[in-house]
């Protein structure tokens, strides 16, 4: 199969870097001066720098080009950048079916992936929307490039089609699993990330392992209350979706948010934990989204709207919002 993956970051590199052991890849970035160092250096130095590109991947900035030649796009941009790119693909002469790598929730619209794009290829395109949909899971760049055994999820409505590409995309290091419920695996990549900055703030601040698990058992059932209401599966969010990302993106070292978690712990502002983190850190804008989301619904998501709160005003001490969740009225373990 002919892939072409959007965005030359450390997400889309590595899924390039490993997708091209069983397929031609065609690794797309807007950024002349960018493109020009990973064709003369045959590695991505500023994002990615240990992991050599093989011969496998073409490097363009030619949009036309790389939609002509390519027969299924991955989108690997930050979700900020989800919009125009789903514009773009609208526009496109002949639909091209996408799967969207990027988690998030649309901070104006409150939109999933999913329902963004399709909107947006609704007002751009002639077209009906071709096949689609997410590519999810606990999958951190470095290892995915390293070819590091690693499990994710394709979720897309028409499931027939998601069944189809988990044998069809994967080199042997990747197992894909299938689903038809993108909502529920929408929640899931996006919220873990919330759960994650408040995972590293617990570590941060020595509270202990009992702690976090607590902390990650408990932000789970409230991932899982926001899907059910947005119409998802509470199932899904046992999988690789839900309990597999909040996992590895609460304990593990090469996560951004629990990074930033740290180092708001550690009383570092805002503004410089980002400056020295030097990544996009999707939890900050999904905090603001996830509490927007859940007051609209009703759901009750405290975790969650502690890290808003930390977020969106600094003079809050992050030992003061924990004193708060233990204060909060016990209840049966199921609500």
């Amino acid at each position: 199969m002919r892939l072409l993956i959007i965005g030359a970051g450390a997400w889309g590199t590595a899924l390039a870097v490993a997708l091209s052991v069983r397929h031609d890849v065609i690794l797309f970035t807007r950024n002349p001066a960018h493109a020009a160092s990973l064709i003369a250096h045959r590695c991505n130095n500023r994002y990615l720098p240990e992991i050599p590109l093989p011969e496998a991947i073409t490097i363009t900035t030619s949009w036309p080009e790389a939609i002509a030649q390519s027969e299924l796009a991955l989108i690997a941009t930050p979700f900020a950048a989800l919009a125009e790119i789903a514009a773009a693909l609208a526009q496109a002469p002949s639909p091209l079916p996408f799967l969207i790598a990027a988690k998030g929730i649309d901070p104006e619209t409150l939109e999933l992936p999913h329902l963004l794009v399709a909107r947006i290829w609704k007002a751009h395109s002639p077209h009906p929307l071709p096949p689609h949909g997410l590519f999810t899971g606990p999958t951190f760049a470095l290892e995915i490039a390293r070819l590091r055994p690693t499990a994710a999820l394709i979720a897309a409505h028409d499931g027939e089609w998601a069944k189809h590409l988990i044998h069809t995309l994967p080199p042997p290091s990747l197992r894909l699993y299938a689903s038809s419920d993108p909502t529920g695996a929408a929640i899931g990549g996006a919220v873990k990330n919330v759960i994650a900055i408040a995972a590293g703030i617990a570590d941060g601040l020595g509270l202990g392992l009992n702690a976090r698990a607590a902390l990650i058992t408990r932000g789970l059932a409230e991932i899982a209350r926001l899907a059910v209401a947005l119409g998802g599966n509470r199932e899904t969010l046992m999988g690789l979706a839900g309990l597999g990302d909040l996992l590895l993106t609460a304990t593990g070292e090469l996560s951004r948010n629990r990074q930033l978690g740290l180092l708001l712990a550690r009383g570092t502002p805002l503004d410089e934990a980002r400056r020295q983190l030097g990544h996009v850190v999707e939890g900050i804008p999904t905090a603001t989204a996830a509490v927007r989301l859940a007051d609209r619904h009703g759901v009750e998501m405290p975790i969650t709207r502690a890290v808003y709160r930390l977020l969106t005003a600094p003079a809050l001490r992050p030992d003061v919002l924990v004193d708060e969740l233990l204060a909060r009225d016990p209840k049966f373990e199921t609500s």
